[in-house]
């Protein structure tokens, strides 16, 4: 870490490209372009652009739930304009996915692979066929809960071995944005763009610029010299929660049916009484409208539908602006029980509707009420303000404080100095509004490592249920300093044995807390539970 200083280089950030098929990894054969394994073997090694020949030896890969790890090469790019490089494995899939044929169990597949390798890596690069790319974007961002680090997905429009392609400018920015800017969320990134995924959807069958976020800005946008993001669009972490995941979606008992004129009331019914049906997604006219039928054929079938206990969602057929039942037609719906999606896309109004049905104790009253609630920032909230006490907005500077915490290129950040000092209620209140515990400073430490060498055992737990873990570089340093102060450092997440502390009881019970992200999680979200810090 001493070279860091002495060249005013940053800590070397880790970066796992999660490789599960699509056009991107494609390779011509008699039959044509089809997908193959070795895309580092074949693609990456041989190119100075994603192999700056340093040869940085093998990073240890979880690749199942049991905590089994593999070494795998790694790779390093050239440096970069923020004068950093990014060292990075590839963990590819036994079995490439078929974007088109890609479901609910491969969702589950990348969300668990995120969740193995969650305190082995700074961030994810998820490449992934581009067809059903957004409803992955948007399905992610639901199953990863109170996530911390970047998870940027991306693909390409043509394969990377064909001679004009964008697989190689959508990976780099992906990468580059991955290991150098703390972006906690589930992200899309396509032709120079990284947009909130569950806001895009896919808008071109071969244009490079295949995909946009109608009712979102991009939350960054890549140049030829640098990436400007915009950090007061970035959501952070609001809560005291370690990282989950829920795998459970149900996606077998949804359905999406487009208005159309002259559709008839007997054909939406049809749908509506589909075995087991629990939840529609109604694609409507302009601000939310539909043909109410004669006499009201229509709404008599959805309001039928809604109390039998099904859940219609209405989203806009618009590719921009929201529902919004100004019109008699869509006050019709309203009335009926129809619920508003706002300004939601169908890819996220339909995996979120999986996402809440399928929660231990759903009803189709909570379900209702949640669909209209912004979880991951896939819905402007506009409709649905929260209360604020005056006292409780943020002064300008202590929003530039935290804003830092993302932001700033070197040195020690506000979560840094909070972290040593011995006031613990700035360190909460940092942790409350928005500053990341896995960023490290110039030297590579972590708030959770300055911590514990600081001997602040409430300041480590504190981060510890925040989610925070020691850095991979952190542990060899730390397992030397557990040596001396055992309880602290084990509390920290050091593995020590039991015969040499004098008081393990808080460090079990925080492991125990923080447990396997992977594990499955039936726990209820709602607005009035996990999701209300969000």
């Amino acid at each position: 870490m001493d070279k860091l200083k002495e060249y005013g280089l940053r800590p070397e950030s880790r970066v796992l490209i999660i490789m599960t098929g699509g056009t991107i990894c494609m390779r011509p054969s008699p039959s044509g372009f089809v997908p193959a394994r070795g895309f580092r073997e074949a693609v990456l090694e041989p190119s100075p652009t994603f192999n700056d020949g340093s040869k940085p030896g093998d990073l240890e890969v979880a690749v199942d739930g049991s905590g089994q790890r593999v070494a795998h090469r790694t790779l390093r790019t050239p440096l970069s304009s923020y004068n950093t490089r990014v060292r990075y494995a590839v963990l590819e899939f036994d079995e490439l996915l078929d974007s088109s044929s890609i479901d609910a169990r491969g969702w589950a597949q990348i969300a668990r692979a995120v969740a193995w390798n969650y305190t082995l890596f700074d961030a994810f690069v998820v490449l992934h066929g581009t067809d059903s790319l957004a409803y992955t974007c948007s399905a992610l961002s639901f199953m990863l809960q109170n996530l911390g680090k970047p998870v940027i997905l991306t693909g390409s429009q043509t394969p990377m071995l064909q001679l004009q392609n964008d697989a190689a400018d959508n990976l780099l920015g992906a990468l580059v944005v991955a290991g150098h800017f703390m972006v906690p969320e589930v992200c899309l990134y396509f032709a120079g763009k990284l947009f909130r995924g569950n806001r895009t959807t896919k808008v071109a069958a071969s244009d490079f610029a295949a995909f946009a976020s109608p009712n979102a800005p991009p939350l960054a946008t890549t140049s030829s010299t640098k990436t400007d993001v915009a950090w007061h669009l970035v959501r952070k972490p609001t809560s005291i929660e370690h990282f989950r995941i829920r795998t459970n979606l149900d996606t077998t008992h949804v359905a999406c049916l487009r208005i159309f004129p002259g559709i008839q009331p007997e054909m939406v019914d049809a749908v509506l009484r589909l075995e087991g049906l629990r939840g529609l997604v109604l694609e409507t006219f302009g601000a939310g409208n539909a043909p109410s039928g004669q006499d009201n054929r229509m709404t008599k079938v959805l309001a039928d539908a809604i109390k039998r206990g099904i859940v219609i969602v209405n989203v806009t057929q618009c590719l921009s602006g929201s529902v919004s039942p100004v019109y008699a037609a869509g006050m019709t719906l309203s009335r009926a029980g129809v619920v508003a999606g706002g300004d939601m896309t169908t890819e996220a109004a339909l995996t979120k509707l999986a996402y809440l049905l399928a929660m231990h104790d759903a009803t189709p009253e909570s379900v209702a009420r949640d669909m209209s609630l912004d979880l991951r920032g896939e819905i402007s909230d506009h409709h649905h303000p929260r209360f604020r006490h005056p006292d409780g907005t943020l002064p300008d500077r202590v929003k530039a404080l935290t804003a830092l915490g993302y932001a700033i290129s070197h040195g020690d950040l506000a979560q840094h100095l909070a972290a040593t000092s011995p006031e613990i209620s700035i360190l909460r209140y940092l942790l409350l509004h928005g500053a990341s515990v896995h960023l490290r400073n110039n030297t590579g430490k972590t708030p959770l490592f300055l911590a514990a060498n600081a001997g602040l055992v409430d300041h480590v737990e504190l981060l510890r249920r925040s989610g925070a873990h020691l850095h991979a570089d952190e542990l060899a340093v730390a397992e030397l300093h557990a040596r001396r102060l055992p309880d602290i450092w084990a509390l920290a997440g050091v593995d020590v044995p039991s015969s040499t502390r004098q008081n393990g009881e808080r460090a079990e019970k925080l492991q125990a807390e923080a447990g396997n992200p992977a594990r499955p999680d039936t726990s209820t979200e709602t607005s009035t539970s996990k999701e209300d810090g969000e």
